[in-house]
């Protein structure tokens, strides 16, 4: 390949720039950049359009090549994050998730473990179906003993993820999914209110259609026992459909799965059925099937305010092209996989940059107009997509298992792929597109980040930002109190046009997120990744009311998020206010250092961290609050010296004069990457620990101590303080391009 590492890519915003050296250039044995953004896309191009000789020897590759670097260098297309980080390369890994059968025997069980660890490793994310386990407390024949159940298998499957991810590679993540028939699915759905326990699980609860319309009549549903096929008891469905929406209205967990909707759709049912998902849950496949995704940037197909559909069906078509190669040249971790994939081949075509295109057309997200035109521009992707795989097929060939599929009808033309499109959670492609995520409103318009140096950025949306400029009306205080307040909506300053237009997730109702969810479901072949966000004052029963408008909507399965709800705690827009309260004359500042009584009266406070809990013991003298010691759970590690280290400060702070409130004030809202807890209990490190415990003691003695956690300090990115963003169920950062979910 030419090494071509000089010349800028148009377009390439500083936080792109920050993700591809960070995550995708190829780098030497000490972590050298060996390669520019123009020489990745170049590999890209070069290995993928490869493929076409394959199949044609007279075929141009270097035209193609050319068309495929030209596509992705515009921002017009761009392919899910392992294609890019490995085509071209000795690892040569380009699909970002898998799933795998978890049978009922200890060695299928432990085979599926062994290989996550392999797909780990390469940098793929999996989805496990547990449905096929027996419950807790069956009988094991082999044994004549008991069964542990699939909660306890999960969390072996949860540990092997952990230690793969503290081995240093590129994070894994998993989709557990159990069917609500399942024996043990009241356990299932409460796993995670625990928040120390799978923590490297996104949950969803498989539905079926029997189960709904038990919903619906407020009757009992039978549990089936999937080791003999047998009723094992029932359960009130409406109560147990109560628990799924009152837990996911806790933490975002469980996610629902229509599981049988999932089947009605799948293309090749005499090959298997669908029972699980990806990570992100907008792809079912069958086990032992990759997801090989890509998407089209909407808001590049916009010219002189009108949709260019003319070039939007060219890049479609190579599109298509580009995806069905990365098939070919795809080195899968296993052999089933690979041959599972190449016999299926699906593939999945999706967007990003959607509310970037609405806004270019002057059209609000929450309007009939943006859910009708959101409609018609993915009907036209999967029509043309489908025309696109069917000439694939004229010269490649129907894929292998079209015989028996739904497409092997009379008057049916051969299709290349047994799927076309999906609709992904962009993360971090969307980034380096600078561009709005999926088929997400716009997270914010203006926000405050805080980096890891404490600093506070302000970052203002590059299309709000020229608008206000070209407008007039832009400044850099007002940039300000957008970032505070959360939204446009009711700045005066702003014209009621433009505030229409730059609605962004919290101004939305929870209605119009599905409704724009069910308009692209419509004509999607897979599934659609949408995020349903909440306010943090929203109810159980507007969480309710969404899961049954996914259903009445022909959703496949919903995510829901509660700002400050979950762990991973989304960056929050707006301030809160401090209400200062006046302190006791004991804690008042005094002028030298207390000398230590040979006694003094202490309380013991446990505090859960995410390194273990965390014992804070407050001591007083008889002027007030004197010294402070803190105890780890587990000996030795670097928290808990550094836990004692703020312990001695905070003693000698109260001992000089220092007022508890300004302690607290200077712990409360620190980061670290291992949080725990969630909503009101959410703990974000050791010293954010040791100030609640402070301020809990404050209050059991009387003093409400008026301070709230800055919004902009819960959760922030754990490798470069950015802006955390939920989408599809998982947390992506906005600048440094980190994501949970690998």
């Amino acid at each position: 390949m030419k090494k071509t590492t000089k010349g800028n890519i148009p377009g390439l915003s500083k936080n792109a720039v920050t993700v591809l050296e960070k995550r995708y250039l190829k780098r030497d044995k000490d972590g050298k950049v060996l390669e520019s953004p123009v020489d990745m896309f170049r590999r890209v191009a070069e290995s993928i359009a490869a493929a076409d000789a394959r199949f044609d020897k007279k075929a141009d590759i270097a035209a193609l090549a050319d068309k495929f670097f030209a596509m992705m260098t515009s921002f017009e297309f761009l392919p899910n994050s392992p294609t890019l980080m490995n085509a071209g390369r000795e690892l040569g890994q380009l699909s970002a998730c898998f799933v795998l059968p978890v049978g009922d025997s200890m060695e299928e069980i432990f085979d599926a473990v062994k290989h996550t660890a392999l797909i780990h490793k390469s940098g793929g994310g999996t989805g496990f179906s547990f449905s096929r386990l027996r419950p807790a407390n069956d009988m094991v024949m082999s044994t004549t003993g008991i069964s542990s159940g699939p909660l306890s298998f999960m969390r072996v499957f949860d540990v092997a993820t952990e230690t793969i991810k503290q081995g240093g590679t590129r994070r894994g993540a998993n989709m557990g999914i159990l069917r609500v028939d399942h024996p043990d699915i009241m356990d299932f759905i409460m796993c995670k209110a625990d928040q120390r326990q799978l923590n490297n699980f996104n949950i969803s609860v498989g539905l079926t259609e029997e189960f709904m319309k038990a919903v619906d009549a407020d009757r009992e549903y039978n549990l089936i026992n999937p080791r003999s096929g047998e009723k094992a008891g029932s359960l009130n469905a409406r109560k147990v459909f109560n628990r799924i929406v009152k837990q996911a209205w806790e933490n975002g967990e469980p996610g629902i799965i229509f599981i049988d909707r999932l089947n009605k759709d799948n293309p090749t049912p005499h090959i298997g059925q669908i029972e699980s998902t990806n990570p992100c849950g907008e792809q079912p496949l069958l086990p032992y099937e990759s997801c090989n995704l890509g998407s089209i940037n909407l808001g590049k197909m916009v010219e002189h305010g009108e949709i260019n559909w003319q070039r939007l069906k060219e890049v479609i078509l190579l599109a298509v092209n580009f995806l069905d190669n990365v098939i070919e040249v795809n080195n899968y971790p296993l052999e089933q996989i690979d041959a599972m994939t190449r016999a299926n081949r699906k593939i999945g075509l999706g967007v990003m940059g959607w509310a970037d295109l609405l806004i270019l057309l002057g059209i609000p997200y929450n309007s009939k107009e943006a859910i009708e035109l959101g409609e018609k521009i993915m009907k036209f992707i999967n029509d043309e997509g489908h025309a696109a795989s069917v000439q694939l097929a004229k010269v490649r060939g129907p894929f292998p298992n079209f015989k028996g599929s739904i497409f092997d009808k009379p008057g049916m033309e051969p299709i290349r792929n047994a799927t076309v499109t999906t609709i992904a959670p962009t993360g971090t492609i969307s980034i380096i597109a600078n561009a709005s995520s999926g088929v997400e409103p716009l997270f914010a318009v203006s926000f405050i980040r805080q980096v890891m140096d404490k600093n506070i950025l302000l970052e203002v949306n590059p299309i709000f930002e020229e608008t206000a400029k070209k407008e007039g009306f832009y400044s850099e205080e007002l940039m300000q109190k957008i970032a505070e307040h959360g939204t446009v909506h009711d700045i005066p300053e702003i014209p009621e046009q433009i505030r229409n237009v730059f609605v962004t997730a919290h101004d939305i109702t929870p209605e119009v997120h599905i409704s724009m969810q069910a308009a692209f479901q419509k004509h999607t072949d897979n599934a659609v990744s949408k995020t349903v966000n909440f306010p943090n004052s929203a109810t159980i029963e507007e969480v309710e009311k969404v899961y049954r408008l996914a259903y009445e909507t022909n959703c496949k399965g919903v995510t829901i998020y509660r700002d400050g709800s979950r762990d991973e705690q989304v960056l929050s827009t707006g301030k809160k206010d401090e209400a200062p309260k006046t302190l006791p004359v004991a804690d008042e500042k005094r002028s030298h250092k207390r000398e230590r009584p040979k006694a003094l009266k202490g309380w013991t406070y446990q505090m859960q961290t995410g390194c273990g809990p965390l014992y804070v013991t407050v001591n007083e003298d008889k002027s007030g609050l004197f010294e402070l010691f803190t105890t780890m759970g587990k000996a030795g590690g670097c928290a808990a010296s550094q836990s004692e280290a703020i312990g001695r400060m905070v003693s000698l702070a109260w001992r000089s004069g220092i007022q508890a409130r300004q302690v607290i004030k200077q712990l409360l809202g620190i980061s670290c990457h291992c949080p725990a807890g969630f909503g009101e209990n959410k703990v974000l490190s050791c010293a954010d620990a040791v100030a609640k415990a402070i301020q809990a003691h404050m209050q059991e003695s009387g003093i409400d101590m008026g301070i709230e956690q800055a919004a902009f300090d819960r959760g922030a990115c754990p490798e470069c303080g950015g802006i955390v963003e939920h989408e599809g169920g998982c947390a992506v950062c906005r600048v440094c391009g980190y994501s949970e979910c690998a």
